[in-house]
């Protein structure tokens, strides 16, 4: 499956952007699909995670509460909408899939699209 993630951009502190995170190539339903973030130098950090359904969502403590990952798989689409941002948001965003159930850890997502850059300026 190939993934494509955009939304990203230059924002306030406090303000808002919606990722996306569009598939194609094999059925997209099947699939876990993960946001994760990197900064230079860093491991990918675990974002947000949605199971195949959409009925369950998985959080990083730093996020809950202000970020919130949907998906539409008539659209093969995984959304992720960023309210409240803050400075330390600042970083390159992934998306991931990969065929079973969600994880934190970015080794077990086979598939990964580029990532989409956010800056947050305080």
């Amino acid at each position: 499956v190939q993934l494509q993630a955009s939304g990203g951009g230059l924002v306030q502190d406090g303000g808002s952007l919606r990722l996306s995170c569009a598939a194609s190539g094999r059925t997209f339903v099947s699939y876990s699909v993960g946001w994760f973030r990197q900064v230079p130098g860093n491991e990918p950090a675990f974002v947000a995670a949605i199971t195949w359904s959409g009925t369950t969502a998985y959080y990083a403590d730093s996020v809950k509460g202000r970020f919130t990952i949907s998906r539409d798989n008539a659209q093969n689409a995984v959304f992720l909408q960023m309210n409240t941002l803050k400075a330390e948001d600042t970083s390159l965003y992934y998306c991931a899939a990969r065929d079973g159930g969600p994880f934190y850890t970015a080794s077990m997502y086979p598939y990964w699209g580029q990532g989409t850059q956010v800056t947050v300026s305080s």
